[in-house]
């Protein structure tokens, strides 16, 4: 992979999509550290030694049911639908897992990413919801992975995610 990314000390609110071409069987571990190991398969891939894990996010794209990659980029983390629109088709049409890492994952540390395999890059969005969430340490994605289908009982869909996060914290499970 030849693309290289830039992250400065001082960057807030980017939002980096990747896919992660990985059997099912090696996913889970791509995120942890072995014993022994000083970094996780996932630092390796993006060519990096600091990572938060606290603001990535490894996901199979089918658990988003009908809200679709592009809603979820949209209503879950902030992204002007403007900035979505022009690559709709393409991001709904993914398949298998995605890696959302956030610019907080970086430490606020000058960083040079250098994703490669099993990583492909595929867009890059600036989340409005992220700067607020970088300001007032709060974290709107994490409240929106926990209502995913595979963090709850319920086998509610997409929609019942969306209203789920817009009628506050009390009615979310």
């Amino acid at each position: 992979m030849s693309e290289t990314f830039q992250v400065s000390a001082t960057e807030r609110g980017v939002i980096r999509l990747f896919t992660v071409n990985l059997p099912a069987d090696q996913i889970a571990g791509f995120t942890e550290t072995a014993p022994g190991d000083t970094l996780a398969p996932i630092n390796a891939a993006l060519g990096v030694s600091h990572l938060n894990s606290d603001f990535v996010e490894l996901s199979p794209v089918s658990n988003l049911e009908e809200l679709g990659l592009a809603g979820y980029l949209v209503e879950g983390l902030g992204i002007a639908e403007s900035d979505v629109a022009p690559n709709r088709m393409r991001l709904n049409s993914l398949s298998g897992h995605m890696l959302i890492v956030l610019s907080a994952a970086f430490g606020s540390k000058e960083t040079t990413i250098t994703p490669s395999a099993p990583l492909k890059w595929i867009a890059g969005f600036v989340g409005a919801g992220l700067t607020f969430a970088a300001v007032t340490n709060t974290c709107a994605m994490s409240r929106v992975l926990g209502l995913l289908p595979h963090n709850r009982t319920s086998s509610a869909g997409g929609r019942t995610l969306l209203e789920a996060l817009t009628s506050g914290p009390s009615q979310a499970r």
